[in-house]
């Protein structure tokens, strides 16, 4: 049987590309945001909200 891996290769995958491996690694809901983040999150819910029960209901008639 052959041995066909290449230990000589760098051994990154795509989960380290970009990243500083050194750092501390953090989520989203840790992250900093702003109060236009969260307006912009509240307006993508309201028009959301309103093509998913809107147009079902004013297509139905009610």
């Amino acid at each position: 049987m052959a041995d066909d891996t290449d230990d000589a290769a760098d051994h990154d995958s795509g989960a380290d590309v970009g990243h500083d491996l050194g750092t501390e690694r953090t989520t989203a809901p840790m992250s900093e945001y702003s109060s236009r983040a969260v307006g912009i999150g509240f307006l993508v819910l309201i028009v959301g909200t309103a093509i998913s029960f809107g147009i079902p209901l004013a297509t139905t008639g009610l």
